[in-house]
């Protein structure tokens, strides 16, 4: 099978870990796909272009990161990093979204900032999602005691790695380490994680 994805994308990085902590390297192939391109190839394999995307050998896709991840960490037996196939576990799906919510923001803000010219930016957006993601990192530095985060690694910590790990405190207005020393030491022990030093990119967002 092959995982489609892109160097900077934070959800298809939530993938390539997920491959890489799973040992699914002889079973995933990933190929680096050309996306926001004109006529882009990937585009035939992906009519979305978006990525994360899983495709199986009979043909089948599977598109957004948290069903490829939850695919991915079910392939060859049972799941640990989520929930799927077993009974709901609210606080990890909890986490997750929230982490997620932090991601969504983050990504709207960093397009405005990558693909407008500085003179159409709009302000009002980029303040919205700056100001949700302070909000937002301020709530997780509160949660740093949550065993959902302390314990064994899962998807509410891979997604919130994901968020934060590589990403330049500062960038774009938003000092994530400031005043939160809980959450910038969690996010320095999961950054030594093997799957999140071979996979970082440091990138404003997509």
């Amino acid at each position: 099978m092959k995982l489609y994805v892109t160097p900077a994308s934070p959800y298809a990085r939530m993938a390539r870990i997920v491959v890489l902590e799973k040992e699914r390297k002889n079973r995933v192939e990933i190929v680096f796909a050309a996306t926001r391109q004109a006529d882009s190839p990937y585009y035939d394999v992906n009519p979305s272009g978006r990525v994360p995307f899983l495709l199986l050998d009979d043909g089948t896709g599977y598109e957004e990161s948290a069903i490829v991840c939850a695919y991915l960490d079910q392939l060859d037996g049972p799941p640990t990093l989520s929930d799927a196939g077993q009974a709901p576990n609210w606080e990890l799906r909890r986490l997750e979204a929230m982490a997620r919510s932090m991601l969504d923001g983050l990504a709207v803000l960093g397009r405005e900032h990558i693909y407008r010219p500085a003179e159409i930016r709009s302000d009002f957006i980029m303040d919205h999602e700056r100001a949700r993601a302070i909000r937002m990192a301020d709530a997780f530095e509160r949660e740093m005691d949550n065993p959902i985060l302390t314990g064994p690694l899962n998807m509410a910590q891979i997604t919130l790695g994901c968020v934060l790990h590589g990403r330049e405190s500062g960038a774009l207005d938003f000092d994530w380490r400031a005043g939160r020393p809980r959450l910038s030491a969690w996010v320095d022990k999961i950054g030594a994680r093997p799957a999140f030093a071979e996979t970082v990119k440091k990138a404003e967002g997509h």
